[in-house]
């Protein structure tokens, strides 16, 4: 297992080979996959695939950057990951991005794992911006970003159902933050 960051409750830890049943049970709950495609179950050969594969690849393409699997240490528990990788459409952005069982919701682990990523990114990786999306709707996963010092940038059309909304936090303001100076 290599873990990539410890918070005080989580290990993020690399994806492997052998963490498709885990993704697949985490896509298999409506609730989860709610705001990420209306509550479809991701096919278990998807998984092993197209998403493992994308996961793995990032440890090898981007130092630093990719898809974390998050353990609680308490329990020893796979309660979801996090992504925090370069932004698409952002050349000097990094996406921050969670994904968490039920059983983790409401626990403070979304706000503790993306608040250490953003941490580790401004003061060890070389990150200047770190970006994030939810759709409108997502209240709890806005509420996240929020309280880890991301702001509100700009409301776009998503889909033709859907508004999203785009967070953003420039290492300046976090490190001003950081150093009290806010």
């Amino acid at each position: 297992m290599i873990v990539f960051l410890e918070t005080d409750r989580l290990l993020l830890r690399q994806f492997t080979v052998d963490d498709g049943p885990l993704l697949f049970a985490l896509d298999s709950d409506p609730d989860v996959m709610r705001f990420i495609n209306g509550g479809k179950p991701t096919a278990y050969d998807v998984i092993q695939q197209h998403t493992l594969p994308r996961f793995l690849a990032y440890y090898e393409t981007y130092a630093g950057y990719g898809f974390w699997a998050a353990i609680e240490k308490a329990s020893q528990a796979f309660i979801g990951w996090f992504h925090f990788t370069p932004a698409l459409d952002q050349p000097d952005a990094i996406d921050l991005g969670y994904r968490l069982c039920q059983m983790a919701w409401g626990k403070g682990y979304a706000t503790e794992g993306a608040g250490a990523l953003i941490h580790k990114g401004f003061t060890e990786l070389g990150t200047q911006r770190v970006v994030a999306s939810a759709l409108a709707e997502n209240h709890a996963s806005i509420r996240v970003m929020e309280k880890v010092g991301l702001t509100f940038a700009k409301r776009y059309q998503y889909d033709q159902d859907h508004e999203a909304v785009l967070y953003v936090l420039n290492k300046e303001d976090f490190m001003a933050t950081l150093c009290g100076e806010r």
